[in-house]
């Protein structure tokens, strides 16, 4: 009998512990994250709807920040609800091919955010640093391509290592120290050596994280020597209006991501990473939408133009009724 079925036929599910030591604050808890989550699909959905009616928001940009909400949103349905759920229980059942679908969904739509920020990356680098090449560069058919391209490598990465996590033998418990299905509490309740499967951790993390990342700061240093360079005060606050908010966006997830999946397995630490994560999976996605809006006079303008629509729509509705 081999790993994978030993482990369903020990236990056919995982018990999410979640939040279990803190009975008293889980309501209040349950309805912060529950308005986290609200406010973070309006933003991401408001994104996508103005990037796809507004003629103005046609552009290789947006089109990869529309594709990057609508990632944000499946990325955070894969988590949050039961998340959500886990709050208004003590313990939370979920079946063996729940989990490895769970995992591989999160780490499947974390990976293809990672490859699409690069590919805004350099979507902004070739706008800035070669401008005049910028439409015959970047077209609508390379978009394409780079989307798929990140969305297939990050499936692909994901459902290697999902294989390999969930060949372990869970032998130890099945009892997870987490609000959901991650690596790392998946790692620490292996009774095998983890070994191989930790260098596989760290061979993805340099895939999916560190040399996108290295390349978007690699990027941004020639952006940003060619800003200094620009001669013109208003085109420079406009580049670094369009660039500042991905940077940033960047940071925080690679920081993050970085922070919980590059350390062995030997510093693991379940009350620590569930505060980081808490804030990977519910804070940062929440910010995003609001990143982007708040130093984006287009995406401002965009919903500007929206709201008066919709207004116009129903003085008009108002009025024939």
């Amino acid at each position: 009998m081999g790993p994978w079925q030993k482990n369903h036929t020990l236990s056919s599910e995982f018990i999410i512990l979640g939040f279990g030591d803190l009975a008293e604050l889980k309501i209040l808890f349950f309805g912060l994250f529950l308005i986290m989550h609200l406010v973070t699909l309006a933003g991401h959905m408001t994104i996508v709807l103005i990037t796809v009616i507004d003629n103005y928001l046609q552009t290789p940009m947006y089109f990869f920040l529309r594709n990057l909400s609508a990632i944000e949103i499946c990325y955070t349905l894969v988590i949050v609800p039961n998340m959500l759920a886990n709050f208004l229980s003590s313990s939370q059942q979920m079946p063996f091919l729940g989990c490895a679908l769970q995992m591989h969904l999160f780490v499947a739509l974390g990976g293809a955010e990672c490859f699409l920020l690069l590919a805004m990356a350099y979507d902004r680098f070739v706008a800035i640093c070669n401008p005049l090449r910028y439409t015959l560069t970047v077209t609508r058919a390379l978009c394409l391509q780079l989307l798929a391209l990140a969305c297939l490598s990050g499936f692909a990465l994901s459902l290697t290592l999902t294989v390999l996590i969930f060949l372990m033998p869970f032998c130890r418990s099945h009892e997870i120290n987490h609000f959901f299905c991650d690596i790392p509490a998946l790692l620490f309740l292996a009774c095998s050596d983890t070994r191989a499967n930790e260098l596989a951790v760290f061979l993805v993390c340099v895939l999916i994280l560190l040399v996108p990342f290295l390349l978007i700061l690699l990027s941004y240093g020639f952006i940003i020597a060619a800003l200094l360079r620009m001669h013109s005060i208003e085109g420079r606050s406009k580049a670094f209006s369009t660039c500042a908010g991905h940077l940033l966006v960047s940071l925080l997830h690679y920081g993050c991501a970085l922070f919980i999946y590059s350390r062995p397995k030997s510093c693991y630490t379940p009350e620590q990473d569930k505060i980081v994560s808490l804030v990977y999976t519910n804070v940062t996605p929440m910010l995003y939408p609001m990143i982007y809006s708040l130093r984006n006079k287009e995406v401002k303008g965009a919903l500007r133009r929206l709201l008066e629509s919709l207004a116009v729509q129903d003085q008009a509705h108002t009025s024939t009724s």
